[in-house]
């Protein structure tokens, strides 16, 4: 069941329209995870490692000016290579989540690897001083049942890698079910800005982010729900790009009224109403 308003939902501080800005750390995973040959492919990895010593930082200059709180999905492996990352988001009041270890696509693994990937992750994450994370977000957004199964196995809170609705809702699978924030790829800079020289990808005019973004942010608004936005910092932190998403937020910090929330503190929120409505 999903949420409408006649369920009695208010977001806090009477705010029309909620909003979670959320990150997916991948890093040098994101090309090792993959395929291992990216091991020898440096240029690839200096790609990688720009998302955490270009885009990180204009992102969190961006999100402190506004006093906005995000979710950042890191893979474990991220987060062992680039020692100090965690502690600088944990510092800043940002959500940490587990985004697998090597960024391996649940789908194209086996069982054990699925379970591997999964400890793994959590282990890295645990060993980089992160809190158990509440939520979990797929890798590439492919869930198998077997993910699906550990997900809820291991105590998460939420996951965020399903498109069912455009609503919070409770995702349901073999008779077991999880609150979902749900995510889209027309919310994800990847499929606008996302290239490589094996597969070739999209070039799409900057502006087109805030064109397409605040067309969703105001139906959100309209209809009074929540919206998840997913961003890659080798991706969003490119210069020109970066721009549009300086635009895109103050444009809806200008409004005044935005509940601006980590994807936990929305999990939270729902849940009771999720419950209440099934």
């Amino acid at each position: 069941m999903s949420i409408d308003n006649s369920f009695g939902l208010a977001w806090p501080n009477r705010s029309p329209v909620a909003v979670s800005l959320t990150f997916d750390v991948d890093a040098e995973a994101g090309f090792l995870g993959d395929s291992p040959t990216f091991a020898r492919r440096l240029t690839s990895l200096s790609e990688g490692r720009f998302s955490v010593t270009r885009g990180l930082p204009r992102i969190l200059e961006l999100l402190a000016r506004h006093q906005i709180k995000a979710s950042f999905f890191v893979p474990g492996y991220t987060a062992e290579q680039h020692p100090g990352l965690i502690d600088q988001l944990l510092e800043q009041g940002h959500e940490i989540g587990h985004h697998g270890h090597m960024h391996l696509r649940s789908d194209k693994v086996s069982v054990e690897q699925q379970i591997e990937e999964m400890q793994r992750g959590l282990e890295a994450l645990a060993k980089a001083s992160a809190p158990k994370p509440a939520g979990y977000r797929s890798s590439s957004w492919e869930l198998t049942p077997e993910t699906f199964d550990l997900v809820i196995d291991n105590g998460f809170a939420y996951d965020s890698s399903c498109m069912g609705d455009d609503r919070p809702y409770i995702e349901t699978w073999n008779g077991r079910s999880i609150v979902e924030l749900p995510v889209h790829w027309s919310l994800d800079d990847w499929p606008m800005f996302g290239w490589s020289i094996d597969n070739g990808g999209n070039y799409t005019h900057p502006k087109t982010l805030t064109d397409v973004w605040l067309a969703e942010y105001e139906s959100a608004r309209r209809e009074g729900r929540h919206t998840t936005f997913t961003m890659h910092p080798e991706v969003i932190g490119r210069a020109a790009r970066f721009a549009q998403l300086e635009r895109f937020v103050e444009r809806l910090v200008s409004d005044g009224d935005v509940w601006f929330a980590r994807l936990d503190e929305v999990a939270r929120h729902v849940k009771p109403y999720l419950e209440n409505a099934r």
